[in-house]
């Protein structure tokens, strides 16, 4: 069978490595142990990050399963999933999960449900680096008092393996306890243009009170080698793990029960990208592979913990982003990485709130300080090499300097340099909920309004799709959408259809329309939107009724920052992130999902217009363009929202940057006192 000289030469090297390593671990158990300054672990195995290899390129576990199960059950998101009139949707929506949505799993011969039962302590899972770039995933469960039941699971999953149509298979050198299957060719490797060389196996072992469950078979062996004792070589050795569970674990009481997680962002990509490739070759650059180029490898991990109802809120979250600064770079410096990276530089601020303009009624708002004028000067690598010429955002800057029928205006001059280092964006909707009821306002700080002011009517005037308003004394800008189709996506994400000047197939004279491309993409995402100047900000609005009223919110009470909720929620968040911050946001969650909602329910989220639904068709879509995604999930046993909404409260979230990366903490709280608000107003005809 294909792979097995190479596998068993795997398998011994590391069962002889298992004995080196078991004489070092003792003292990297201890370490990791005080880093995340938790209750010493009682399993039947030390923690999981103890025993998956510093190869893993992403962990999720949860500790106590138990625990963690009772405490969703408590909070307001697990009575609402077993509020009876959301039973329907529930059930439907395991079934679609068994049926298409856990591909993973049934690989596994398992089924969602089988874990129910079996886990008795910890129950982790972790996608595995391997020697030829592809990923190895791995189930590791502990089953301490859930014996029998494991024992029926296994019986289970092998039952299921032959109606599969697999073969068990005998693998020299690994140990009696493993068993090893081989499914039958994939259908969707067998369209793909690469075909997957390795076999696809399953594999999984018993030990004493543990399960292991993998999709290949020296992995496994690996894990269960280790087991006992854990390795020196672990997930916990990493710098960059061990700097996640330093940050995060100093937040987790000994009584929480969380679910922890962590990724090697780049690492996963790559290795993800390799174990799946796409079933037809599509055009488009590679942007894990850009990323990497413009230095947002900087980038070395990313974890945290999340908990429900630990005594004080309902939903509580701490993760950290590890991205230490260059070698021989100072850790808050603007360049403290290299290439486009130098973009991420996000400086703390004594106080973010809410302007005074912000509507009180607002389903979410968030501001950000960002370098903004340090991100413009940092962008044009990363433009370039998406659009696979070389100079091409240096074309379009000039252009629009030096091309006598252009708006002639110097873009970093008179535009970026008259702009602050705040970024703020506010969303609502409006009803009747549709396609386009979603609402949002980016609003940027101005240090030279009038100059910015200026500008924009320059840009503006010369652009034919533009009219002109006057509200109010103020001038506004609004986008003339003249079709009545749905707008087709064309930002850059995987599958998507732009095309790019590293594929063959592409004529070099799609150059002057890729660099026009850089325009038209803004007026799909906004096909509505509407620009003015006040308040000291440069507001761009997905919508002009929205934008008005803004421009009619006078503060007082009229503004979200004197509303009760926001009020309690901010005052929680100034005890989990107390300080500065680079970025903090509010949402009151029943009315920041309701138009989602409404719309999967209603079988219509692939056709909406709002910057979400763009992003997921150009995420799940067939990269065809034009073509409209069929919705993944079934919504029609939804109740209605009213039904459900006082099961959700408010969200706050807050960033803060730190020498080396960026710590990210929230918390949700149960709905408190109702907003007084005014009637949210009905969508205009025609906007």
């Amino acid at each position: 069978m294909h792979g097995l000289t190479k596998e068993r030469s795997a398998l011994r090297s590391r069962w002889t490595g298992s004995l080196r390593w078991s004489r070092r671990v003792a003292a990297g158990c201890g370490m990791v142990a005080m880093l995340l300054g938790a209750a010493a672990h009682g399993g039947a195995f030390p923690p999981s990050e103890t025993i998956f290899p510093d190869t893993t390129k992403a962990w999720i576990s949860v500790p106590d399963s138990q625990g963690f199960g009772d405490a969703f059950n408590r909070s307001t998101y697990g009575r609402l999933l077993k509020d009876p009139n959301m039973k329907p949707f529930v059930e439907s929506f395991r079934k679609q999960l068994s049926e298409s949505g856990s591909k993973r799993l049934a690989k596994l011969g398992l089924k969602l449900e089988d874990l129910d039962a079996v886990p008795g302590g910890e129950i982790a899972a972790a996608a595995i680096g391997l020697d030829d770039g592809l990923l190895a995933t791995v189930l590791l469960v502990d089953t301490t008092g859930h014996d029998a039941e494991a024992d029926a699971l296994l019986t289970k999953i092998e039952e299921r393996l032959v109606e599969r149509q697999a073969k068990k298979v005998a693998v020299e050198g690994l140990p009696e306890a493993i068993r090893v299957y081989t499914l039958p060719p994939d259908a969707d490797a067998a369209r793909r243009d690469e075909q997957d060389t390795r076999d696809r196996r399953v594999a999984f072992a018993r030990a004493p009170a543990a399960l292991i469950v993998g999709d290949h078979a020296a992995t496994v062996a690996d894990v269960l080698a280790t087991l006992s004792k854990g390795r020196a070589d672990s997930l916990a050795s990493l710098p960059s793990f061990a700097a996640v569970a330093k940050q995060c674990g100093q937040h987790v009481a000994a009584s929480t029960k969380p679910l922890r997680w962590y990724v090697d962002p780049f690492g996963f990509a790559t290795a993800y990208q390799a174990t799946n490739p796409p079933r037809e070759k599509k055009k488009g650059p590679d942007y894990v592979a850009i990323l990497n180029r413009q230095g947002f490898g900087a980038v070395k991990g990313a974890g945290g913990f999340v908990a429900f109802d630990d005594g004080l809120y309902e939903l509580r979250h701490h993760a950290m982003i590890y991205a230490p600064p260059l070698e021989g770079r100072q850790p808050f410096a603007i360049d403290r990485f290299d290439g486009a990276a130098r973009m991420l530089h996000f400086p703390d601020s004594e106080t973010i709130a809410p302007p005074t303009w912000a509507p009180r009624d607002v389903s979410s708002w968030i501001s950000l300080q960002w370098d903004l004028q340090n991100a413009f000067n940092s962008i044009e690598p990363l433009v370039d090499d998406i659009v696979g010429e070389e100079g091409v955002f240096d074309d379009v800057i000039a252009s629009l300097k030096e091309d006598p029928d252009g708006p002639q205006i110097d873009v970093e001059k008179d535009l970026v340099g008259c702009l602050g280092t705040r970024v703020t964006v506010i969303s609502d909707y409006a009803e009747p909920i549709g396609v386009e009821s979603e609402r949002l306002v980016i609003a940027i700080e101005a240090t030279d309004p009038e100059q910015v002011a200026q500008t924009v009517a320059k840009s503006m005037s010369t652009d034919p799709d533009m009219q002109k308003i006057d509200f109010n004394g103020l001038v506004v800008w609004e986008l003339v959408d003249r079709t009545m189709e749905i707008p087709k996506l064309e930002i850059e994400t995987p599958g998507g259809a732009i095309a790019h000047a590293d594929h063959d197939d592409e004529d070099p004279r799609d150059a002057r329309r890729r660099r026009q491309r850089l325009h038209e993409r803004e007026e799909k995402l906004l096909p509505h939107s509407a620009v003015t100047i006040a308040n000291g900000h440069l507001l761009i609005a997905s919508h002009r009724d929205f934008l008005e009223r803004v421009l009619t919110t006078s503060g007082g009470g009229e503004s979200l920052v004197t509303s009760p909720d926001y009020g309690a929620a901010t005052a929680e968040l100034a005890k989990l992130l107390p300080g500065k911050a680079a970025a903090r946001s509010f949402n009151r969650e029943d009315e920041a999902i309701r138009p989602a909602y409404e719309m999967l329910r209603q079988g219509m989220m692939p056709k909406s217009k709002s910057m979400l639904g763009q992003l997921l068709n150009g995420l799940f879509g067939d990269g065809t363009e034009g073509h409209v995604r069929e919705q993944k999930i079934d919504g029609s046993t939804l109740p209605e929202f009213d039904l459900i909404r006082g099961y959700l409260g408010t969200g706050v979230t807050g960033l803060q940057t730190l020498p080396d990366g960026w710590a990210i903490t929230g918390c949700t709280l149960p709905k408190g006192p109702e907003p007084e608000v005014a009637r949210r107003p009905v969508a205009p005809v025609g906007r």
